[in-house]
């Protein structure tokens, strides 16, 4: 069984060790205070030569160095653009898979293909989507969206449909609610490219639906292992059906440290700097998944607190239900990149007896 360990990239903001505020690390905005004390003069001045895009090029090394098979670029409506994040990165970067979240909203399917064969090209075939749904109706009209949510999924699959087939078919026509193509499909250096990888999420019937149809990997959100089971017995059942291979995929937090007092000392650590109380699912007796650790400044649903070895198994227990690609994070995403590459990675690959996924 190939396995995959993915670092999410945060594009909006990152912290520090049992900090939970959101800081741009590497830069400083315009009037902001020196990060030096009182009385000692900052010799790089108001507005230091670098800025935010130099650390997730370091978390990016990181990942690299430490044995992750890629990075996922996150959406974040107030910060950088994840497209542009994954071009920055991807000359400086050798080995890892550059996965670039973004709403169908994001404009022309045909022109987002565009962009990817040219992704495709200068990067190897390192280059991959997931495609969000663009959060609550409130927010996509926020982002200039009006559609309803009735038509979101619809609007996925369509757009899909549309980019594959300009990508790998030509001439190529489709008629759909959303989008239309007549004699179009991609020629000359453009034509007969790898096909990006696409990643979809949700929990919805209709969304495991989607991803059997469409998806090469749909990423659950994080919940204990009992809970996922049924949700990837059915998408892969659903898959299987329609003749094709669809990969589940997991996104959860992970703090894990040498032991697991020290993991659960920075824990609630962590959680009391951000007024946080601890969470009466988390029982504190042995690592175990902590519902909405960290929910609010990186996503994700959960985290897994123990010591690496802890967490390690906990990984491998959602390998052998059926989990293929974990994308993981934790706070600050440089250093815990190296800690959780060198520490945990490979003891789960070891017990899988999964070498490290190449980048396709």
């Amino acid at each position: 069984m190939i396995i995959e360990f993915i670092w999410q990239l945060p594009t909006g903001g990152d912290g520090r060790h049992a900090a939970p505020g959101i800081t741009r690390r590497g830069e400083r905005a315009a009037g902001a205070p020196s990060p030096l004390q009182a009385g000692v003069s900052d010799p790089r001045g108001a507005r230091p030569p670098f800025n935010y895009f130099d650390y997730l090029h370091q978390i990016a090394r990181a990942a690299d160095l430490s044995g992750f098979d890629g990075i996922q670029i996150r959406h974040d409506t107030q910060g950088d653009e994840s497209w542009i994040v994954a071009g920055y990165l991807a000359r400086s970067t050798r080995h890892l898979k550059l996965i670039a979240e973004f709403d169908a909203a994001w404009g022309s399917a045909v022109y987002a293909a565009k962009n990817a064969v040219s992704f495709q090209r200068f990067t190897g075939g390192r280059f991959a989507w997931q495609i969000g749904h663009g959060g609550d109706a409130a927010e996509r009209r926020r982002q200039g969206d009006a559609a309803p949510d009735a038509d979101i999924l619809p609007r996925i699959d369509e757009f899909i449909t549309v980019a594959r087939g300009v990508q790998s078919t030509s001439p190529f026509s489709f008629k759909g609610k959303f989008f239309e193509v007549q004699d179009g499909g991609f020629k000359g250096p453009l034509a007969n490219h790898p096909l990006n990888g696409i990643y979809l999420t949700g929990e919805s019937p209709e969304a495991l639906a989607l991803s059997a149809g469409q998806a090469d990997v749909h990423v659950f959100d994080a919940a204990p292992v009992a809970d996922l089971q049924p949700a990837i017995d059915s998408l892969q059942t659903q898959a299987r059906q329609l003749g094709r291979g669809v990969a589940a995929g997991l996104r959860i937090d992970v703090l894990a440290r040498e032991t697991f007092d020290e993991a659960l000392r920075d824990a609630r650590r962590y959680r009391s700097g951000a007024g946080l109380s601890d969470d009466a699912a988390f029982d504190g007796s042995a690592a175990a998944f902590w519902p909405g650790f960290a929910q609010a400044q990186t996503g994700a649903r959960g985290a897994l607190v123990g010591s690496y070895a802890q967490v390690a198994a906990a990984l491998q227990a959602y390998a052998q239900a059926g989990v293929a690609s974990f994308v993981l994070a934790a706070i600050p995403h440089f250093e815990e990149a190296y800690r959780i590459g060198e520490h945990v990675l490979p003891a789960v690959r070891a017990a899988l007896n999964a070498p490290a996924l190449q980048a396709a």
